[in-house]
């Protein structure tokens, strides 16, 4: 592998995944780009992880975050992978656009991945050529800082860089690479790599890795890989059940895009619903609606499924023994997501302990909010405003509706019941403003952004950053960032640009 160090220390490395056994990975090089450019620095998160925003700004930091320079401390690799894609089994599928520069601990003791995404094709890539073009960069730069604003766990963006190439797609386009962070990017893939080899040594070993790595806790248990899928489903439900609270769609549930450390990662075909639809898409590909919204928990209970059987023989000696440990934890998915979701949903409605027919309620309003195409993000948001004793503010939230006297009947019943909390209208507004975001990246907005890079012009990119920093918050001069997409301008496929 060409060595081409920099002498300047932009990241402490303190790589682990790479002394790993040579099976986990292939070592490879970014490809050299002609001439890249620094789009977007988060220096938010570069404070966070403890780094030199100076030095990344530097021609020096350009270099590495581009894959020009390979920074010191640095051993970039392809990780191997397999997944069920679409439901369907491939083997091998592995890094084919991305690197894994090495790790990084933040102040905060916590360790992190740093990936460039569109360095060039690795021996994982399949005929691609390895790049990425700049509207899909810029998305998931978008998306997934958005996400994290949101409270959401997911992999985050530290910089974007356009290359000088032109990469071919549906039509030409600017080439850019996006450097991600991420707890690890260790996938249910991962696991099913080694489990369709039947290498159980490396099996193990992984499994031992993310234990150590991500799951610590585990090992205080007398069977700590029992333990270790038990600490997955609960971070799958919890993370599944916050995308369901916001109207975010993955959009590519495929296993090999579900992580094991629980953040949302590999944003392709993704967006935030407007009006609601539990039946919406957004993948072009997705002709029977498998990643459908509404989709997602039961998905995710089945990527869970995977993952359980390709650890079995690290379970239990006995394969009947195995299954039925396995299946009693994966069996617990469906309650723990729910228990998640009906709480997170209560709280968007201001009500803060479930008593009879609470879930009702909160399912009546989706069923309207369907029937009635209702603006998700703003239906919850407006009921922050709504009172608790009339009906003389509910012109906002009612005319969302096609029909509003839908709403109408429902608001009875849940002013009803918001009269059982002992707590004030001011109180009352706050909690439910706190968890109901005014902003969300929209997908109408995003493609305009886009569309203007496109044209060298990143102010747009750049004001969608800094509204969705602050979801929760009324930012009056920005109003028109809120409002949902005009019938032309509705979005219904976005792309991961591979």
């Amino acid at each position: 592998m060409e060595n081409y160090h920099q002498p300047a220390v932009l990241f402490n490395f303190d790589n682990t995944y790479s002394r790993l056994p040579k099976q986990f990975y292939k070592k490879v090089s970014p490809s050299k780009v002609p001439e890249p450019k620094l789009i977007k620095l988060n220096e938010d998160l570069v404070e966070e992880l403890g780094l030199d925003k100076n030095n990344l700004n530097s021609q020096n930091g350009v270099d590495a975050l581009s894959g020009n320079r390979i920074p010191y401390g640095a051993d970039p690799l392809a990780m191997a992978y397999a997944g069920h894609q679409f439901g369907s089994w491939v083997p091998e599928l592995g890094d084919g656009r991305a690197l894994l520069l090495g790790e990084i601990i933040s102040p905060g003791g916590i360790r992190h991945d740093i990936q460039l995404k569109g360095s060039g094709p690795t021996p994982f890539s399949r005929m691609g050529d390895g790049k990425a073009p700049l509207g899909p960069i810029l998305r998931e730069y978008i998306i997934s800082e958005s996400m994290h604003s949101l409270g959401i766990p997911t992999t985050r963006a530290l910089s974007a860089i356009v290359t000088g190439e032109t990469i071919i797609r549906e039509i030409p386009m600017p080439g850019a690479i996006l450097t991600r962070i991420s707890k690890s990017h260790v996938r249910i893939g991962t696991f099913e790599y080694f489990f369709a080899r039947n290498d159980t040594g490396n099996l193990r070993s992984l499994a031992d890795y993310i234990i150590n790595r991500h799951y610590p806790k585990a090992l205080e248990s007398s069977n700590p890989y029992r333990q270790l899928l038990f600490l997955v489903t609960m971070k799958q439900a919890e993370l599944v059940a916050k995308w369901m609270l916001f109207g975010f769609i993955h959009g590519v549930m495929n296993t090999d895009n579900m992580q094991i450390a629980g953040e949302t990662i590999d944003y392709g075909p993704c967006a935030f619903l407007d009006t609601y639809d539990p039946k919406k898409v957004f993948s072009s590909i997705d002709h029977a609606g498998r990643y459908s919204f509404e989709n997602q928990p039961i998905i995710a209970h089945w990527n869970l499924a995977c993952f359980a059987q390709s650890i079995f023989s690290l379970l239990d000696p006995s394969k009947d023994s195995a299954h039925k440990q396995a299946k009693e934890i994966i069996d617990m998915f469906p309650t723990i997501y729910q228990e998640k979701l009906n709480s997170g949903i209560l709280q968007k409605l201001g009500l803060s302990i479930e008593i009879h027919d609470d879930i009702k309620l909160a399912k009546d309003l989706l069923h309207i909010m369907a029937e009635g195409k209702a603006d998700f993000t703003l239906t919850f948001r407006r009921l922050c405003e709504v009172s608790s004793t009339s009906s003389e503010l509910d012109g906002p939230v009612r005319l969302l509706f096609d029909t509003p006297k839908l709403f109408d009947k429902w608001a009875k019943g849940w002013r009803k019941r918001l009269l059982l909390e002992n707590i004030s209208e001011q109180e009352r507004k706050r909690k439910m403003e706190a968890i109901n975001p005014e902003f969300i990246p929209r997908n109408h907005i995003v493609n305009e952004a886009i569309q203007n890079a496109l044209d060298q012009d990143f102010n747009l990119f750049e004001l969608i950053l800094r509204i969705c920093k602050q979801p929760f918050k009324s930012q009056p001069e920005y109003r028109k960032f809120m409002n949902p997409p005009l019938t032309h301008q509705e979005i219904h496929q976005t792309f991961c640009g591979t």
